[in-house]
């Protein structure tokens, strides 16, 4: 963050000084004591299971200068606020105004799916160019965000940030804390429909992105997608579209993937075409890098050295198409992070793709699919049988309609489709029968911490 006096943090956080008023942050905004640094300042949330204000000694110790917090602090001079979340948002736009005064490029991404993923790729690519802020995981809330823009400083030449949204209007106000000059839509898709009701109502949402860009912004949108390029009426930036198709303004040809499932396709971009080796699996992350190419020479990069950067970027978040072979052979795929029908689908194809004896799906629920989702589990377990998996076996309670899915679409019931009750029962499960030469996939919502599971299998949890 850019260095700042306990005078400025409460007037640009809407706060009141409380104790020594000439402490000066110069070090980092955090939420957590443990990570807490010489110079930081520390914001005190209170949560569902902690409260932050009961950590503002441990902060003091490990060096904090000061607190954000709803309450004097005796060990911190303190910056008091009636709501420390929403000021911490205010905090930031403060900043980040500033900053936008002094260059900052501002580039927003959301999406039903890909966002973390397509962001890592952006923020790689983005970095070939100058100084960018784009933390890994999912800081795409109304703390992560926040926490974001605060980890931008004077040096910083773009900023790239993940809005998600659980409502209407929550991508808005993600924006008036931080405008973006360029924003990117993936998709629509079911993720959330619980929350929005119908695909339409998602669309609307992620719409909101776009109408917040600038006349001078340029608004990214996935033309394979007809929510996403309906939304263009919606913006008074310039529209560039992605996409497989011939009329995309940035679009890739001659997709293949290698024996690895990473793609390989000739990136194809304002009136230049350059060869692209993608480093993560999954043909679906074509889709995302081309919409991190577009966002990329929107920012003013060249095609060329978008290509280069594209085929150089790794994964850089936890437990998206993460690939590991354990000593016996066994291939592990966890996409455990998070799951939609769509990105089931993708993490489907990609295992059909990766080279094995057998492909083994172990799934999990999909959460937040509204009233759709016991037909939309049965639907993803005849998936993956048409994506060959030779045993698909479905875990927890929500992934009966799964197990189903596949014994319709001829899997054989306790043989090549299982339900098991929770992890500890799909662990003894394959470590009875995982050999050398499969490929697993275990993938689920969030929720459902199948993550573990997958560390398991790594670590030698399952396997004959």
């Amino acid at each position: 963050m850019i260095p700042l006096s306990l005078a400025e943090v409460a007037e640009l956080a809407g706060g009141r000084v409380a104790g020594a008023d000439d402490a000066r942050v110069t070090g980092k905004v955090t939420l957590d004591s443990r990570l807490v640094a010489r110079g930081d300042l520390f914001v005190a949330v209170p949560g569902e299971r902690v409260d932050g204000h009961d950590f503002l000694p441990a902060a003091a110790a490990a060096g904090a200068v000061a607190a954000l917090a709803a309450r004097p602090a005796d060990a911190l001079p303190t910056v008091v606020v009636d709501d420390p979340v929403a000021a911490l948002g205010r905090l930031a736009a403060g900043v980040h105004a500033r900053l936008t005064a002094g260059g900052l490029r501002t580039l927003g991404l959301t999406g039903s799916s890909g966002k973390t993923s397509t962001k890592d790729l952006l923020g790689q690519v983005l970095a070939a160019a100058g100084s960018t802020v784009s933390p890994p995981g999912s800081y795409n809330n109304d703390i992560g965000l926040p926490l974001t823009v605060l980890d931008a400083d004077g040096s910083t030449r773009f900023l790239v940030l993940e809005m998600g949204a659980r409502g209407p209007g929550h991508i808005a106000r993600l924006c008036a804390i931080a405008p973006p000059q360029i924003g990117v839509v993936l998709n629509v898709g079911s993720a959330h429909l619980g929350e929005f009701g119908s695909p339409e109502g998602t669309a609307r949402a992620k719409g909101e992105l776009v109408e917040a860009l600038p006349e001078s912004g340029t608004a990214v949108l996935n033309a394979d997608d007809p929510r996403v390029l309906g939304m263009a009426p919606r913006t008074r930036a310039r529209v560039v579209t992605t996409g497989r198709g011939a009329g995309a303004d940035v679009r890739a040809t001659d997709v293949a993937l290698d024996d690895a499932a990473r793609p390989r396709f000739t990136l194809v971009a304002a009136g230049e075409e350059h060869p692209v080796a993608l480093q993560v699996a999954g043909e679906h992350q074509v889709d995302n890098a081309l919409a991190a190419a577009a966002a990329a020479v929107a920012a003013g990069m060249a095609p060329a050295d978008v290509a280069t950067a594209l085929s150089g970027a790794t994964a850089r978040s936890r437990w998206r198409m993460e690939v590991d072979r354990r000593p016996d052979g066994v291939v592990v795929v966890n996409d455990a992070y998070n799951a939609n029908p769509e990105s089931m689908r993708a993490a489907l194809a990609a295992l059909a793709g990766l080279p094995g004896d057998r492909r083994i799906a172990v799934l999990g629920g999909m959460a937040e699919l509204g009233p759709g989702a016991a037909a939309e589990h049965e639907r993803l377990g005849r998936d993956a049988a048409a994506a060959g998996a030779d045993l698909v076996v479905a875990v927890g309670p929500d992934a009966v309609g799964i197990a189903a899915g596949a014994a319709a679409a001829g899997r054989r019931t306790g043989e090549e489709s299982v339900h098991v009750p929770d992890r500890a029962a799909a662990r003894e499960l394959l470590s009875g029968v995982l050999r050398p030469g499969d490929v697993v996939l275990v993938k689920a919502s969030r929720a459902y911490g199948l993550e573990l599971l997958a560390a398991d299998l790594l670590t030698g949890g399952g396997g004959a």
